[in-house]
């Protein structure tokens, strides 16, 4: 018979069913061990297709079975590997099934990544205590850089993706590379080196902005990016530093002082070319609008012209229009000076009867009309040789305006073979057809040599 000892939660009497012992002792582990770390070695790594994890931890003296259920296993940073040496943080617990003694894991991480990680801490403290990581220090990116740098190292697929990029989006951008191992003991010494060569150098290799990357991995692989000497590095770095390290989830000490953190490589070079790719769009959409606004203007100009061509009228229009008004002003005079005649000769009239009214006084007043008859005659002779003497002045001006009477002083007028008017002679060219008309000719003329004003021509041939 099974004797079993002494136990606070079961009478010591009661004989238990095997499923109910081992539940039993499943409760007590669990409530004994409460979730904890444990190191060890992996062996037996089995992934199930269901995406659970099933693997044994040892060491030295004794080993235990481990299942790590898919919705946990997804979350490990790196992928687990026979013969590692990790540390789980686990429940305690009994298979029930079988009877067996197991962890349940929650979370895992390599072997030594506690210690890392409170030192990376502790670090990121001190070096936020200096102001490092403050946002107020972190600069812009310059909206059209000439140039990019790129801090990594050669052999990683980090650099591919990064050019692949940038020759995608901006394939006009320099790209300068400074290249840097990005793991490894003297991997931060290293970095923190080609950064400071990147400042140094900037303006001789033609760059604004520097892109500090690599691809993902575990604490220990990025170590490198969390030394304080790269740190320090980057925040006295003269130039803007965007970061591109790992994946979305993993952040460094270079991260927290550099300028800009992207999540990964790729969305680095995207970054940092964001404004190159914006003004490439603006200057395709000008180019296709540049032809259509150029012949909005040309199409504007021909209207222009023709209105203007519209509204141009010959000389001889414009001498028969003031001829025309000549005419009505002479028109207007006579009849103003004919109206005024027949007023005076009213009041003339007027006054002879009131004169013969005026018997007694009748041959006095004979004297008066006849001196204001001989002031009427003299006043309408002045009105009419007023008359005259402007009709004659506004002939004489109209004379003046006629291309003909010009001609008759020996001028002449010179037109080329679109029947232009020459006004310059520099508008004209030797070998050219043009015409001439003096005052009782047409002369049909080609320009041999065009001489400057004031410059002694050629005798003519004999």
């Amino acid at each position: 018979m099974f004797t079993r000892p002494a136990s606070p939660f079961l009478p010591a009497d009661q004989v238990l069913a095997v499923s109910e012992l081992v539940r039993h002792a499943r409760r007590l582990l669990e409530g004994a061990f409460p979730l904890g770390w444990v190191g060890g070695e992996v062996v037996n790594l089995t992934r199930a297709a269901s995406g659970h994890v099933y693997f044994t931890l040892r060491d030295s003296d004794a080993q235990v079975r481990c299942v790590m259920y898919r919705s946990r296993a997804q979350l490990i940073p790196f992928r687990l590997q026979e013969g590692q040496q990790v540390e789980v943080r686990a429940l305690t617990t009994l298979y029930e099934p079988r009877g067996e003694f197991q962890l349940q894991v929650e979370g895992l991480r390599a072997a030594g990544c506690g210690r890392l990680f409170e030192a990376l801490l502790r670090l990121k403290e001190r070096l936020a205590a200096e102001g490092l990581f403050d946002e107020a220090r972190k600069r812009p990116l310059p909206a059209l850089p000439r140039g990019i740098g790129v801090v990594t190292s050669t052999a990683g697929a980090a650099l591919h993706d990064v050019l692949v990029t940038l020759r995608r989006r901006a394939a006009n951008l320099r790209v300068v590379i400074y290249p840097s191992p990005v793991q490894g003991a003297e991997a931060g010494n290293r970095l923190a080196d080609a950064v400071a060569s990147a400042g140094r150098r900037a303006q001789a290799d033609g760059i604004d902005v520097l892109l500090l990357c690599r691809g993902g991995g575990s604490l220990e692989d990025l170590w490198a990016f969390n030394d304080e000497t790269l740190v320090r590095t980057i925040a006295a770095c003269p130039l803007p530093v965007v970061t591109g390290i790992g994946h979305e989830t993993d952040f460094t000490l270079a991260d927290f002082v550099a300028d800009v953190r992207a999540a990964t490589p790729t969305a680095a070079a995207e970054l940092v070319s964001a404004g190159t790719v914006e003004a490439l769009g603006e200057l395709t959409r000008y180019a296709a609008m540049l032809p259509r606004l150029a012949q909005r203007q040309v199409d504007r100009a021909w209207e222009r012209s023709d209105r203007a061509r519209a509204r141009l009228r010959h000389p001889r229009d414009r001498l028969a229009r003031q001829q025309e008004r000549v005419d009505m002003l002479t028109a207007r005079l006579q009849r103003a000076a004919n109206v005024r005649t027949d007023l005076m000769k009213l009041r003339a009239s007027a006054l002879a009867q009131r004169l013969r009214r005026a018997a007694p006084a009748m041959a006095k007043r004979h004297e008066v009309l006849a001196a204001l008859q001989g002031r009427l005659d003299h006043g309408v002779a002045g009105q009419l040789l007023q008359g005259r003497q402007r009709l004659d002045s506004l002939g004489a001006q109209l004379g003046q305006l006629d291309p003909t009477a010009v001609l008759a002083r020996g001028y002449a007028i010179v037109r080329n073979q679109r029947g232009q008017v020459v006004r310059l002679g520099s508008t004209l060219s030797p070998g050219e057809r043009i015409k001439i008309e003096t005052n009782d000719t047409h002369i049909s003329a080609q320009v041999e040599t065009l001489l400057a004003k004031g410059s002694n021509p050629d005798p003519l041939p004999d």
